[in-house]
């Protein structure tokens, strides 16, 4: 027997310290209307000295929780989605089982970069669809501030902190995850990376100075798969569903930059008014933003049972995924 999988509840965390463009300007050689200009991010969170992944992810998700209105100890299984676990092991995903009390779950981590919710969500939804598990909580959470080289201007003014959650659970026939699409193209592997801390580059005096356990990117090459892949991820999943992009209610696309997101609405052919845009107000926060704007969107009053709800994003691996999802509340 097989079960319909759905979105059953959602919450998000923001850190409660911002900074803003104005506040980077006195740190780098920036300023406000470049990076208006290049990414359309105004500002974006910090988590607290004290807080790491698992504090936020534990915030969002006993808001995720709440709204689905599910106990800790109802979780079969807890994925996180991050590349900055609190630790290398255990994993976030157990330490976050611990701070809940969810003492039924199994636990893992999952790095798909900033794809890592989506890739989450095709693994969840799969679970249940196949009778395996019956409740599962998929968290999407990032401390990027620790992983920042902040003399680098070209990486520092793009990312924030964040959390967001949801619950997956048995829907209604014909509601919940339609379709999905997840990839990835390893060659790239070398154009979004932190190149210091594991065993190709462990830790050592030189890679610390070297910057090596900070964010590296290309920015050029990841502009250019990510303009390629969002668009066709998206037109993968309607051709699974056989539904056009006239059958999508909401865009939720990962926030990466402002002219990525308007590169893939010109190449869809959507008007901006069903497309969800937040990253003014967040930055890339990777792995959170779908989450956090899923969240946002169900508070903004924009999600109604019935909608289709188009999650698509990219990330290092390079990654790529997309899901479709019948909103069933």
């Amino acid at each position: 027997m097989t079960y319909a999988a759905g979105i059953i509840g959602v919450g998000c965390y923001l850190p409660e310290k911002t900074l803003t463009n104005q506040d980077l300007e006195k740190m780098v050689d920036t300023s406000d209307a470049w990076i208006i200009e290049r990414t359309g991010i105004r500002t974006r969170h910090i988590a607290a000295p004290s807080q790491a992944t698992s504090d936020l992810s534990y915030e969002a998700a006993l808001r995720a929780l709440a709204d689905a209105k599910t106990k800790p100890e109802e979780l079969d299984l807890i994925i996180v989605a991050t590349e900055t676990p609190d630790y290398k092991y255990p994993s976030t995903a157990c330490l976050l089982q611990a701070k809940l009390g969810a003492k039924n779950a199994a636990c893992f981590d999952l790095s798909a970069g900033c794809s890592g919710f989506v890739y989450a969500l095709g693994i969840g939804s799969q679970s249940i669809v196949s009778g395996l598990y019956k409740k599962i909580l998929l968290v999407g959470a990032e401390t990027l501030s620790r992983i920042i080289n902040w003399t680098d201007r070209n990486t520092c003014v793009l990312f924030g902190d964040g959390a967001g959650a949801a619950v997956l659970g048995r829907v209604e026939e014909g509601y919940g995850v339609l379709a999905v699409d997840l990839g990835a193209d390893g060659t790239g592997g070398e154009h979004l990376i932190q190149p210091g801390g594991g065993s190709r580059n462990p830790a050592s005096h030189a890679t610390v100075d070297a910057h090596d356990h900070t964010i590296h990117m290309n920015g050029r090459e990841v502009f250019k798969f990510a303009t390629r892949r969002m668009p066709n991820a998206c037109k993968t999943i309607l051709q699974k569903a056989g539904m056009t992009i006239d059958d999508v209610t909401l865009l939720i696309p990962h926030q990466a930059n402002r002219r990525i997101i308007d590169n893939a609405i010109n190449r869809l052919k959507i008007d901006r008014e069903r497309v969800w845009v937040n990253i003014d107000r967040h930055g890339n926060m990777s792995a959170a933003c779908i989450p956090v704007s899923l969240t946002e969107a169900q508070e903004a009053g924009c999600l109604h049972k019935g909608d289709n709800v188009m999650l698509v994003a990219f990330g290092a691996g390079l990654t790529w995924a997309g899901a479709l999802v019948k909103w069933a509340k």
